[in-house]
């Protein structure tokens, strides 16, 4: 079953996208893979202390975007393959970038010098 210990909210995001966003990552991060059991919309409800429909439209939306598959009355479990792995990967790196992109602009960033800040943070890591 899919631990969410580690799941932690954040303010300025709707908590159910925030779950769909720990899900996505913890597939690509190769935490949760193909087959893996969520946990009940009820138990997530009150291990992060948030009402059932959070869960529930978060749920609903990781249904639409094919990550889980769920049955009424029964389980719901991750199905994904390799394609969609890296297609959620493409997507999440975009959006950060984006998200990155626009705060570098609000400050009065170049693009000469976020390149440059991108570059040495990515050698830092290295």
């Amino acid at each position: 079953m899919i631990a969410f210990e580690q799941f932690h909210m954040e303010d300025g995001t709707p908590i159910y996208l925030q779950i769909v966003s720990f899900v996505q990552r913890g597939i690509v991060a190769g935490t949760i893979t193909d087959g893996d059991e969520m946990p009940s919309r009820r138990v997530l409800s009150a291990l992060i202390g948030v009402n059932p429909n959070t869960i529930q439209k978060a749920y609903r939306q990781l249904e639409d975007d094919g990550i889980i598959e769920s049955r009424s009355g029964a389980k719901s479990y991750v199905t994904i393959t390799e394609t969609s792995i890296k297609k959620i990967r493409s997507g999440l790196l975009s959006k950060d970038t984006q998200n990155l992109i626009k705060s570098m602009k609000q400050m009065g960033s170049s693009m000469e010098e976020a390149i440059n800040l991108v570059a040495e943070a990515w050698s830092e890591e290295e």
